[in-house]
């Protein structure tokens, strides 16, 4: 599997489009570098429905979603993690349909020990693309099951990419909502102190051990439809690069985060440089942890890193 990624999708844009029974999706209008098509909203349902993801705060993607929704009721939104092209519009979703915002909590709610050392003490830069202002109605923990009218979607905390990331298991189809944690057209950017590369890859690990699990629906890009083999392959792409960072600091040559990106990714839209270092950023961090790197000084965005 050298390249699983399908970078032809293109769905329809503020239209909605039933993928099966009980799951529909509504693509917003923002797509970009870092969004690639937009960001893909999910009803979840045939009677009282459950919406994954609302979407950014724009009139355009209310209107769609409140058109797709079609005056049936709304028992849940549900929120996979607080970036901006995911979770602003919950609020203005939750004035019009009278449903309860549900999430793991607000931005920095599930962050590790070592982030939040890191980012007292040191100059992490990252925050990008923040809902500073996210907070549920209701948090929602690992393993949690949130049932609605013939539906059940069982909450996977999965932290990396954000420390309040969740998935969304539909219990009995096989079918995983993955936010942006595993999705189809590329790896996901993991920018600390909000990312955080060690939990990213424990939570790669904990989808793979998971059972049953036969479709992926992403919040960017089309279905994935062999889980397994896209969440190996991404494991396999992290490890390697891993090893491509040591072997550019071995034999003392140390580098600072943007010049290992530059040195890595030679083969990315150069718009993607700045969240390939903030990639690399997460892996030095890891690297540090497990005493295989240090740096020159404290930790930081601008530091200077070495093999050990």
């Amino acid at each position: 599997m050298s390249d699983p990624f399908d970078r032809n999708y293109t769905p329809k844009t503020g239209e909605l489009v039933q993928l099966t029974p009980l799951i529909g999706v509504v693509t917003a209008p923002n797509a970009g570098p870092m969004t690639f098509t937009g960001t893909q909203t999910y009803l979840v349902g045939q009677g009282a429905l459950a919406v994954v993801d609302p979407g950014p705060d724009s009139d355009a993607h209310l209107g769609a979603l409140l058109g797709a929704i079609g005056g049936r009721p709304v028992s849940h939104i549900l929120v996979t993690h607080s970036h901006v092209d995911h979770s602003p519009l919950c609020r203005r979703l939750s004035e019009a349909t009278g449903a309860p915002v549900l999430g793991f909590g607000t931005a920095n709610e599930g962050r590790s020990a070592v982030m939040e050392r890191l980012a007292t003490q040191g100059n992490l830069g990252g925050n990008e693309g923040i809902d500073a202002g996210f907070a549920p109605d209701r948090k929602i923990a690992d393993g949690e099951v949130v049932t609605g009218d013939g539906w059940a979607l069982e909450a996977i905390h999965t932290p990396g990419h954000l420390s309040n990331h969740l998935c969304f298991a539909l219990q009995g189809t096989g079918a995983v909502l993955t936010g942006d944690h595993v999705m189809s057209w590329a790896t996901t950017m993991v920018s600390p102190p909000d990312g955080d590369l060690t939990s990213f890859m424990a939570s790669m690990e904990k989808l793979a051990a998971r059972e049953g699990d036969s479709i992926y629906y992403p919040g960017h890009g089309g279905p994935i439809n062999d889980p397994a083999a896209m969440v190996a392959h991404q494991i396999r792409h992290r490890k390697s690069r891993e090893t491509q960072i040591r072997q550019a600091l071995a034999g003392g040559n140390p580098a600072t985060a943007l010049q290992l990106a530059e040195q890595i990714y030679t083969d990315v839209d150069p718009r993607l440089i700045p969240a390939a270092t903030r990639n690399v950023f997460a892996h030095l961090i890891d690297l540090s942890e497990r005493d295989l790197v240090a740096s020159d000084g404290p930790i930081s965005v601008d530091a200077v890193f070495f093999e050990k």
